[in-house]
């Protein structure tokens, strides 16, 4: 949600807000449907299979994000920075031609739409895939809801990246999260049966966070040795 607000404040301040509030508009009324569509379909799925789709979904999603932000902790990859993507979405709109229609800038409204969709689709996801398997939807919903209305207040009132969120602090523990759900869930929806049940859901998350905190300390080694080479 705060590259979503990265790329509308830039379509907003480049090209009009009116254009860049109509594509948020539209992005929020594509997700609605998406979830209201997929969010039923999802709780007719038998409970270890939907354990073991949604686990092996959210290894794909909790590994891509951990790999990442181990890449950065340890300094092979440079730092998520929103200041620098928030000028660089600035450039990219200055730069583009202006065609209007029906009195809206389509290509402020087009960035704000894309930008919007892609970001919320894999929150939606995450909000159903949560609370199918949890069998609660309203309370992942309900837990998302305060994000955005987080996000979005900041953003009105700064309207300005919000560079100081740690983001790369917050993508490392969702990562973590992510992972060791993943994990957990699969296994299950597998047929594996975890010692002492949800009580091993603990001793998995000290695992992973073990092994990611091994792996940037080795890649920072690493790094140090090729440095000089």
């Amino acid at each position: 949600m705060v590259e979503a607000l990265t790329i509308v404040l830039a379509a907003g301040v480049t090209r009009g807000w009116r254009s860049a509030l109509f594509g948020l508009g539209a992005a929020v009324v594509v997700l609605t449907v998406t979830v209201a569509v997929l969010g039923p379909a999802l709780t007719l799925i038998p409970i270890s299979a939907l354990r073991l789709i949604v686990g092996t979904l959210l290894l794909a999603f909790g590994l891509q994000w951990l790999r990442k932000a181990i890449l950065r902790a340890s300094g092979f990859k440079a730092l998520h920075d929103e200041e620098a993507i928030y000028a660089e979405e600035l450039a990219e709109a200055r730069a583009a031609g202006r065609e209007e229609r029906a009195g809206m800038d389509w290509y402020g409204f087009t960035l704000a739409f894309k930008g919007v969709l892609l970001e919320g689709l894999e929150v939606a996801f995450i909000v159903i895939t949560f609370g199918s398997a949890q069998g609660n939807i309203p309370l992942a919903a309900a837990a998302a809801g305060v994000a955005l209305l987080l996000v979005a207040v900041v953003g009105v009132l700064v309207r300005a990246p919000l560079a100081r969120v740690p983001e790369n602090t917050l993508k490392f523990a969702v990562g973590v999260m992510l992972t060791t759900f993943g994990i957990f869930w699969s296994a299950e929806g597998a047929g594996a049966d975890w010692p002492g049940g949800d009580a091993a859901l603990p001793v998995v998350l000290v695992f992973v966070i073990a092994v990611s905190f091994a792996s940037v300390v080795l890649l920072r080694r690493r790094r140090v040795t090729v440095a000089p080479a």
